[in-house]
């Protein structure tokens, strides 16, 4: 059983033994602070969860569209060189 040292009286420590009604209540006090700080951290995961889904179905449709920009740049790139060599070719002709 824990004891609580309250105070020096001449010489000697008088020492109270907690009665096991405070005990309970202080422990019940202990459990309920300790289920409301489980209770914040399991929103927190919740929320972080459904925020990293988020990110991640943002990354992947980032990446298709990178890649779909890609694709587009290099179809211009080859047109645009095509072109060039066409015009290269008409100025030899004439």
């Amino acid at each position: 059983m824990p004891w609580i040292t309250l105070t020096r009286f001449i010489g000697h420590s008088i020492l109270i033994s907690m009665n096991t009604e405070e005990q309970k209540e202080e422990m019940e006090t202990g459990l309920d602070i300790l289920e409301s700080r489980i209770d914040e951290l399991i929103k927190i995961v919740d929320k972080l969860t459904q925020n990293n889904r988020s990110l991640l179905s943002k990354q992947e449709r980032l990446i298709a569209e990178r890649a779909d920009l890609i694709d587009k740049t290099d179809m211009a790139r080859i047109r645009v060189e095509s072109m060039i060599s066409r015009l290269k070719s008409m100025e030899s002709n004439l």
